[in-house]
């Protein structure tokens, strides 16, 4: 699996990258996937290997480059209940200080980055992101309707917007929650309002996950968690990508 550290120029600078796709000489639909707050590391490279091996270029921008290249943080090996406190003290800081405004030049510059490598397939693409990098993708996705056809959120406060964002979703959503984040009244009152903005979407919690469960170096992972992820994230891109 081909995978190459890239550089994306922003209006604010240069994002370094992680790209992975398939290694069969050919032109693929584009995927931008936005990573959690822990940022770029070993789990999210394989997420991207793994989704590339299925057909489709997928490009990881590092979130926070206006504060270094990644990673941007030192991160253990394994994030358990101790390491926690010491991480989300340096981590949050950095999520508090991407503005709405920054997200919105940012995903600006990563798609059209993204279109036009010479690996990525004429026409639309789609957006996927975790925790915090899910919020991210459904403001790409509001932000450019005519671009990006499916947009995937799990573990993300994608509820943060509220109207004003999902009056603005053309793409095809998935949002897949953690179960200790989303009472089934939430859920209820999300899909309610996903459904009077017209927003074509799967919404639902996944039993017994906890906030972060796709993500194997955490202790919220949840190993049917991750595997749900898939089982909804791949028909998804088939079909809403499936002619690019």
């Amino acid at each position: 699996m081909p995978t190459k550290t890239l550089h994306i120029p922003t209006a604010d600078g240069r994002a370094d990258a992680f790209a992975a796709f398939p290694d069969r000489g050919e032109r693929h639909p584009g995927v931008l996937m936005y990573a959690d707050g822990f940022g770029i590391r070993p789990v999210l490279r394989e997420m991207a290997r793994e989704l590339a091996a299925h057909g489709y270029y997928v490009l990881v921008p590092n979130l926070f480059y206006r504060h270094g290249p990644a990673p941007v943080i030192e991160l253990p090996e394994y994030i358990g209940d101790e390491a926690r406190p010491a991480v989300f003290a340096q981590v949050m800081p950095l999520i508090e200080a991407h503005t709405a405004e920054r997200v919105l030049r940012d995903a600006d510059a990563y798609l059209r980055f993204l279109t036009t490598q010479p690996e990525v397939a004429a026409g639309p693409v789609a957006v996927t992101g975790y925790c915090i990098g899910g919020l991210l993708a459904m403001r790409t996705a509001a932000a450019h309707p005519g671009q990006v056809a499916a947009v995937a959120a799990f573990h993300g406060p994608v509820s943060v917007d509220g109207p004003d964002l999902f009056s603005k979703l053309t793409a095809q959503v998935h949002l897949g929650h953690a179960e200790g984040d989303m009472t089934p009244e939430a859920l209820d009152e999300l899909n309610q309002a996903l459904d009077a903005a017209g927003v074509g979407h799967t919404s639902e919690i996944y039993p017994g996950t906890v906030h972060g469960f796709t993500m194997s170096d955490t202790d919220a992972f949840s190993a049917s968690g991750l595997q749900r992820h898939w089982d909804r994230l791949l028909p998804l891109l088939d079909h809403t990508l499936a002619d690019s």
